[in-house]
């Protein structure tokens, strides 16, 4: 290998990071390229150590090294931009990505339960197959409101965000085959239409949608765009986007996907602080107004920050971002 061609060929970037490791702040698009120059710079280190280990070039990228990585970790502030920029960029934009395949599973989802609930409602025979009189009773009398009572509030909080947290992660992950998020919605549907269907079908219809409503609006929600991310994951390597193999398809829609995950975890937090203070506190005509607020919120916060992440040029892939950067 030769030396001086390949200092002469990495100059250039060499020379960028020392002036990004003496700015004292950086933009976000800035951020990404030093991040990204330091990496490499390492990596050119390495090699030039262990190839042609030539002392001059050698202190010389130690040294830019060490200025690269003190002004990445000598401060928070680069890491508080980036952490910033995840929920004000990143999460949004890769939401607001997979918005067509989210209504269409949203759509889908509810068209199958309001048929389920409507069957089973009016069909009292249904009810009798698949639960005894007493259950039913049970179910309508007090079973089904003691749930949301039946452990402190914050124990039940936390007992729902990691319930459904690990349906959520279920049904992303498993897009990538498909039928396990159908799967998946398809056993949340069928648990929502049957036990509907026998509180409406039992004139209780005003207590089954006062509780559900003001948690499982936000929850519903959270859960379906995971779904309709993880579908949009499968989706990939079977029509590959224009001018990507199936495999680098899959990896871009995966990372994609990973970025909703990290986000949801958020959104099903507060989904489950809903369900466990506000849904067996307050009556439903305050809770529902309240799950409708949050979930209007969380669509608006979508489509407006991911149409502005757009125009600013982010991508919600993070390998496809720095790409951009590092071509710039």
């Amino acid at each position: 290998m030769d030396l001086d061609a390949y200092v002469a060929e990495h100059d250039g970037e060499w020379r960028r990071l020392e002036q990004l490791s003496r700015t004292g702040r950086l933009a976000p698009a800035e951020t990404d390229e030093m991040l990204m120059l330091y990496q490499r710079a390492s990596t050119h280190l390495s090699v030039v150590r262990s190839r042609m280990p030539d002392p001059l070039v050698v202190a010389r990228l130690s040294g830019l090294v060490l200025m690269a990585r003190s002004s990445i970790t000598g401060t928070g502030d680069l890491a508080r931009r980036r952490f910033l920029r995840f929920f004000t960029h990143t999460f949004p934009l890769a939401c607001y990505q997979a918005r067509y395949w989210w209504a269409g599973t949203a759509f889908g989802f509810v068209v199958v339960v309001a048929v389920l609930i409507g069957y089973v409602a009016a069909n009292p025979q249904v009810q009798a197959q698949l639960w005894s009189p007493q259950e039913i009773q049970s179910l309508v009398n007090h079973s089904f409101a003691d749930y949301y009572s039946e452990y402190r509030n914050e124990n039940f909080a936390l007992r729902v965000w990691t319930n459904n947290a690990q349906i959520a992660a279920i049904a992303l992950v498993g897009g990538a085959l498909i039928l396990p998020t159908l799967w998946v919605l398809w056993q949340n549907a069928l648990n929502l239409g049957l036990t509907g269907g026998v509180m409406v079908g039992n004139g209780r219809a005003d207590l089954f949608f006062g509780l559900i409503a003001p948690h499982g609006l936000l929850e519903l929600g959270a859960v379906l765009l995971a779904a309709a991310v993880g579908l949009r994951i499968g989706w990939s390597w079977i029509v590959p986007a224009a001018g990507y193999s199936r495999s680098r398809s899959l990896a871009a829609a995966g990372r994609s996907g990973i970025m909703v995950a990290l986000g949801l975890v958020a959104v099903l937090a507060v989904a489950g602080l809903i369900e466990g203070f506000v849904t067996p506190n307050l009556p439903g005509l305050v809770a529902i107004p309240i799950g409708a607020f949050a979930l209007s919120g969380f669509l608006v916060y979508v489509v407006m920050r991911g149409r502005a992440a757009i125009a600013e040029g982010y991508d919600a892939d993070p390998d496809a971002e720095r790409r951009a950067v590092g071509s710039g």
